[in-house]
């Protein structure tokens, strides 16, 4: 058994690791009335040489000073429309222009020009010159630098976020700061980076801004003072603290589902409430296969507890659905659990409002009674109707588990049983899972008379023929049982499922589609190539997994690159066209690791907004309808990084502009522990 993960490590190989050390994680921190400032009304900021902070308020100055803020009698810091620079030089921002005099000369206006370009600045909100004394300026015409004799100039097209500009100050190594009246903008040179929002500023509308050496950038509003410190940590380091929040906060159920939590106060982590959701067994699968991974990366006995947790919490939504009023079929699972000590839910799914609400959305919506019937022991109610994206969850897992965690017979015995009566459940019922009721739920249906015959699941055909070929493979693979390798071939040689798997889903392009069901794909085509042999049909996978890898290559999703790369890298296809090399190509190990890096450690659902910015390419139809929500990507053909949208789960869409909540929802790090244990494993990064 273990021999196949070592081929998936070999054929992983073909892509080198790359070293990951220490890098800069942006957390960021207010201050107000509240937390000692005079005012909440903050008119400008200083740090000095040696790094103290004097913030100006509309009701005095303060000192912060041993982490306490003290009067002081500074005086209010020049604005940003003139900077000196090192070598003597005066920079002037004027609303006729850009000026600038060496010594005791005139002053000059500055006319900007580049090869392609030949600017008349007018309305200059900013000016500074860099840590290497090169000039930097704003206007609403952009932003530009001058190094020696060589100007620079960077509108929209360029990458530059937006340009309704307040102030420009200079940074570390150097890196500048814009301020704008929605946000600011930090640049390196190469990396535009865009802090909106309350994850990042009290207020949109920036005044003032001041770096220290670190890089840590103090930012004055007029609700608050906010610094984003740049902090050093590793990858390993950031994992450790998601798991950290995962035991204290998002595990729900002495069975420990992992989920979001609902915060009492907008972005208060003090007191909050659990949750659960029709995806508990499917968020659990993803956060308890990430710890399968950690533990075959690196041994750690924390992450073989959390991961056999996990198993028990999946394995109980087979068990809690056996007996009762209302048993289910042997070898059901269900959604999600509550304990009978609280409300009951069915108060409000009731089949009352799944007539008069869902099924007005939903022709097909599944009406079944009760939504969530008591355990055969009273202690807990369990949720009816499960789907298919719970199952490729569960599947995922299971795999992972029992190759990377499960030791003993006892242990793998487990797994076997569950496994088995889960999958004799499906093939017993034409490969459907059947409910309570004695009919199929909603989503899980997988059978041929439906798939093939059934125009209305035209879009599921191959995302469904995938999925239970999926199924069938592990299960096969963990239980040794060749009656589920029969039920396979079967569908194979009958009903050409390999044939529909070779387009999974129908894409009208980039940015089209549902994320939910890329999510399942990859977990699916990851889950059947790691124990597929046959050499046809693996050409046959790995051709339509490519295909439909590409299509989400711009999303900067770590999950859906590492997931291909694993069973991608060195392989080929051979047609009577010739032979095509199906490795990943491009810059996909890197941003997957800079997606890692810049995956916020606040997990709160801060609204951001980036439908008005300048370096945005929209979205329009027939790939989206641009009537119902703003959709679109960068000039440079990707999806905002994410640090700068909302993340709760990789089922999120990345092409919505302006995305978020209130913040009182606070997202689990298993997000982020997937796909980082996942890289680790396969050898994508080194630390």
């Amino acid at each position: 058994m273990r021999l196949v993960f070592l081929c998936i490590l070999a054929l992983s190989a073909a892509a080198q690791p790359l070293t990951v050390g220490q890098f800069a994680a942006e957390t960021r921190t207010f201050y107000g009335k509240a937390q000692g400032l005079p005012a909440d009304d903050v008119l400008s900021v200083r740090v000095d040489a040696a790094g103290a902070v004097t913030a100006f308020t509309s009701s005095g100055a303060v000192i912060l000073s041993n982490g306490k803020w003290a009067a002081s009698q500074e005086k209010a810091p020049a604005s940003a429309k003139n900077a000196r620079a090192k070598d003597g030089r005066v920079a002037e921002a004027r609303a006729d222009g850009l000026y600038l005099k060496t010594g005791a000369g005139p002053w000059q206006r500055v006319f900007p020009k580049t090869a392609t370009q030949s600017w008349a600045p007018v309305d200059v909100r900013g000016v500074a010159f860099d840590s290497k004394d090169r000039l930097w300026f704003a206007s609403p015409q952009g932003a530009g630098v001058l190094d020696g004799t060589t100007w620079t100039l960077y509108t929209g097209r360029e990458g530059l976020p937006y340009d309704d500009f307040t102030t420009v100050a200079a940074g570390e190594n150097g890196v500048v700061w814009f301020g704008t009246h929605k946000g600011a903008i930090r640049f390196d040179g190469q990396v535009w980076e865009y802090r909106q929002g309350l994850r990042w500023l009290p207020n949109d509308d920036v005044r003032a801004i001041a770096v220290n050496a670190n890089g840590d950038a103090w930012i004055a509003t007029a609700q608050g003072l906010a610094v984003i410190e740049r902090k050093p940590m590793t990858l390993a380091g950031k994992a450790r603290l998601f798991e950290a929040a995962i035991d204290k906060r998002h595990r729900r159920t002495p069975y420990g589902y992992v989920h979001p939590v609902v915060l009492k106060q907008p972005g208060d982590l003090s007191e909050w409430t659990q949750t659960d959701s029709d995806n508990d067994g499917l968020w659990t699968s993803m956060y308890g296969s990430g710890e399968c991974f950690a533990f075959g990366a690196t041994g750690s006995p924390d992450a073989a507890r959390r991961a056999k947790a996990a198993f028990e919490a999946l394995r109980f939504l087979g068990t809690v659905t056996q007996g009762g009023d209302h048993p289910a079929p042997k070898g059901f699972v269900a959604r999600s659990i509550l304990p009978v000590s609280g409300p009951d839910p069915n108060l409000h799914d009731s089949p009352e409002h799944d007539l008069r609400n869902q099924q007005t959305r939903d022709k097909r919506w599944k009406v079944i009674t009760p939504r969530w019937p008591k355990s055969a022991d009273g202690q807990w109610y369990w949720k009816t109707d499960t789907s298919s994206d719970e199952l490729d969850g569960h599947y995922f897992f299971y795999a992972l588990y029992y190759d990377l965690v499960a030791k003993t017979d006892a242990e793998k015995q487990r797994v076997r049983d569950h496994v088995a009566a889960l999958t004799d459940h499906l093939v017993e019922h034409n490969f459907q899972l059947v409910d309570h009721d004695g009919k199929p739920t909603r989503w899980s249906i997988f059978n041929p008379e439906e798939i093939n015959n059934n125009r209305d699941w035209w879009q599921e055909r191959g995302m469904n023929s995938l999925s239970i070929l999926a199924y069938l493979k592990v299960a096969s693979h963990i239980t040794g049982d060749a009656k589920y390798e029969k039920a396979s071939r079967y569908l194979i040689g009958k009903h050409a499922y390999d044939m529909n798997v070779l387009i999974t889903k129908t894409h009208l392009g980039m940015g089209a589609g549902n994320q939910s069901d890329d999510e399942m794909i990859f977990m699916n085509f990851y889950s059947l190539l790691k124990y597929e042999t046959d050499p046809d049909l693996r050409q046959k996978l790995l051709l339509s997994f490519r295909n439909h890898w590409e299509n989400e290559v711009p999303e900067l999703n770590p999950v859906f690159n590492f997931l291909y790369a694993a069973v991608a890298a060195g392989q080929k296809y051979t047609d009577a066209y010739g032979v095509r090399d199906l490795s990943p190509e491009g810059a996909w190990q890197a941003e997957s690791i800079d997606t890692l890096k810049r995956l916020p450690l606040d997990r709160v659902d801060w609204r951001v907004s980036n439908s008005h910015r300048k370096d945005i390419i929209p979205l329009v139809e027939p790939v989206r309808d641009e009537g119902k929500r703003a959709t679109g990507y960068r000039v440079n053909g990707k999806v905002l990084p994410i640090d700068e949208r909302y993340v709760g789960h990789w089922n999120h869409d990345p092409w919505t502009l302006d995305q978020g909540g209130n913040g009182r929802s606070l997202g689990d790090g298993g997000v982020y522990l997937l796909p980082y244990y996942m890289g680790l494993y396969h050898g994508f990064i080194r630390e």
